[in-house]
């Protein structure tokens, strides 16, 4: 194995700058850090488009919910570090950043860091797309090793928490199933309707998408909500997520409109 690029994405500036020194310590590791996640996404395509891209994001798991007036990373003292967010970025929380990471550079792992074992939310981790959830506290052997690990496709979970993680993803997979089997019970016309209520389009937005009247599309949308066995929108759109229906989306260089099918936990 060559030199490992690691990224540490962490809005607690103390922690990261301890964190990237200390890796940056070892001979075949290369750091930078990012301290939010549209920081970090920036350094991920940055380094996609230089190829050079990284092979493992350290991820906080409570990225984007810091109490206000906790100062953001600046900078961190390595030699490859890299210039952080500025203050006025959006947020994108450590599991959003997960799931975009999967979909946008899948050859990039990313490992999960918290403060506390949870399993539900490890559980949503994986779900997103993480090889990997530790303890903040773990030893820097232990997270060397994860990180060794997830790049030989290993997935790690600290062994207290296995049992509630799959007690927890056997829970989803369930929820899903039924959830599917709701989707299925609906026309194509009616699953249409639903990936652009899953877009978040109104009624009438919806009928110019598909070349309806809005008395339409409010028949069709009355349709899925009670064929879902749902009383609102919210409720709909909550639904479709578990059972995998991606939303319609007009593409970035026109007016033509595609489908996102991937699968959404």
């Amino acid at each position: 194995m060559g030199r490992i690029r690691v990224l540490v994405v962490d809005d607690h500036r103390i922690f990261a700058e301890s964190l990237a020194a200390a890796l940056a310590a070892e001979s075949d590791v290369d750091v930078s850090a990012a301290g939010s996640g549209p920081a970090a996404q920036r350094c991920l395509d940055r380094a996609a488009v230089d190829g050079r891209r990284y092979d493992v994001l350290l991820v906080d798991a409570d990225l984007g919910t810091a109490p206000r007036g906790r100062p953001a990373l600046a900078s961190v003292p390595t030699p490859s570090a890299l210039r952080a967010a500025e203050p006025r970025d959006p947020v994108l929380d450590g599991l959003a950043l997960v799931e975009r990471v999967r979909a946008e550079h899948p050859g990039t792992r990313t490992v999960v860091l918290a403060e506390r074992d949870d399993p539900h939310r490890a559980a949503s981790a994986l779900q997103a797309g993480a090889s990997g959830w530790v303890a903040k506290d773990c030893s820097l052997s232990r997270l060397l090793a994860v990180v060794r690990g997830v790049l030989r496709d290993e997935t790690h979970l600290p062994p207290a928490l296995l049992t509630g993680v799959l007690r927890e993803l056997t829970a989803a997979r369930r929820h899903r199933t039924e959830s599917e089997q709701l989707v299925e019970s609906l026309t194509p016309r009616e699953q249409e309707v639903l990936r652009c209520m899953v877009a978040g389009l109104g009624r009438k937005a919806v009928a110019e998408r598909l070349f309806l009247s809005p008395h339409t599309v409010r028949t069709h949308m009355q349709n899925v909500l009670g064929k879902l066995g749902v009383h609102s929108t919210l409720a709909a759109v909550a639904l479709a997520r578990r059972a995998g229906v991606g939303p319609v989306e007009l593409a970035a260089s026109g007016g033509d409109v595609v489908e996102r099918r991937g699968q959404l936990s």
